[in-house]
């Protein structure tokens, strides 16, 4: 691995984490659980469904993320032009900026800015879902959800992983992004396996939420302002440099 796969690597690691903060798969996984735990539901059934509601999640995250390598590596290649990384910074920052102000709403609890109809139609499946097809589907359709935030993170590991010349590589960075992704849900589980109370994780969400909305903002103007210097202006100086010298 050289230098450059490493810092690749990091920054795929950094725009996960910044995914993994965001709260949505979480609170659904919660609400799921929550409801099966209230109807009685046996142990191993609850463990069944949030399992099988994680690999719904896992798979569509890696696909979301597949697409978007596979749309930036057929229309831009593996040489992403100057103008795309400046488009892409400037995207990301101003995601990270609307994540300041729009990600968590202004009340008690740990409730999210969503599209009424989304919010609606993923608290019904929630309380309905009795079998691990319906969990595995709700896990799809949550990570669709969330799309309006997750696509920051989504587009700076897309760009860094299109940009990879060796297969082994790329599939490394895929499955770093889409395990880490997961990781809240994956402690979730293991909580209900343990046979914990999910209070305490929800007691955790709601008290630290400011935190993870600031620190999910922050992370990604950083990252945009990161891709601009090193991508854009660092391009830019080196071909002022070469024609002042010719």
């Amino acid at each position: 691995m050289n230098q450059t796969d490493l810092f690749s690597l990091l920054i795929i690691l950094v725009a996960a984490l910044t995914h993994a903060s965001y709260q949505l798969s979480v609170s659904v996984l919660t609400l799921l659980s929550g409801h099966a735990l209230s109807r009685k539901v046996s142990h191993r059934r609850v463990c069944g469904l949030a399992g099988s509601y994680t690999l719904g999640v896992l798979l569509m995250t890696l696909l979301l993320l597949c697409s978007l390598v596979y749309t930036v590596s057929s229309s831009l290649g593996n040489t992403i032009p100057t103008a795309a990384w400046a488009a892409a910074s400037g995207i990301i920052i101003g995601l990270g900026l609307t994540s300041w102000i729009f990600y968590f709403r202004k009340k008690a609890g740990a409730s999210l800015w969503l599209p009424r109809a989304f919010a609606d139609y993923l608290g019904r499946r929630a309380k309905r879902t009795r079998s691990l097809a319906e969990s595995f589907s709700l896990g799809l359709s949550t990570a669709l959800a969330a799309i309006l935030f997750i696509i920051g993170p989504l587009l700076v590991a897309a760009l860094v992983i299109a940009t990879t010349k060796h297969s082994v590589m790329l599939l490394a960075q895929l499955a770093v992004y889409v395990l880490i992704t997961v990781a809240p849900l994956g402690i979730i589980w293991l909580t209900l396996a343990r046979n914990s109370s999910l209070a305490t994780v929800q007691r955790w969400r709601e008290k630290h939420k400011w935190f993870l909305q600031f620190m999910a903002g922050t992370v990604l103007v950083a990252l945009g302002i990161y891709l601009y210097v090193t991508y854009v202006l660092s391009v830019e100086a080196v071909t002022t440099k070469g024609i002042v010298h010719v």
